[in-house]
């Protein structure tokens, strides 16, 4: 290569570092607007009390065939992958929030927790 090439080449690649740094300028000032004007009164976990979520109580699992299934009616007993003294999962949303024992409250089930988990997983 020429010096002449170098140059050039020099000149497009600080040019180059030139645009980029200018964009990512562009980028933080459009940021800092939209920072600004967002405005409004922070979310606090007052205002979230009030957001619905879905609570499920899984007693257990199991997996069957399609053939296992459509013969079962009325009576067929389904096993599930739990003993009956162990605990029921408590789900919020699909994540496992805690565990508990199945109670009966006047002629409904319920549940009583046991255990709340700390590290919550789906």
């Amino acid at each position: 290569m020429s010096e002449e090439n170098l140059s050039t080449t020099g000149d497009e690649l600080e040019q180059a570092i030139d645009d980029a740094t200018e964009a990512v300028h562009v980028q933080t000032g459009r940021l800092q607007e939209l920072e600004e004007g967002a405005g409004g009164e922070p979310i606090g976990l007052d205002s979230l009390m009030n957001v619905p979520v879905q609570l499920t109580v899984q007693v257990g699992r199991t997996r069957l065939t399609l053939s296992q299934l459509v013969k079962m009616g009325p009576g067929a007993l389904i096993p599930l992958d739990r003993e009956a003294h162990e605990p029921a999962d408590i789900l919020v949303n699909g994540k496992v929030v805690a565990r508990g024992e199945i109670v009966t409250i006047d002629e409904r089930y319920g549940v009583r927790i046991a255990s709340v988990v700390s590290d919550p997983r789906p």
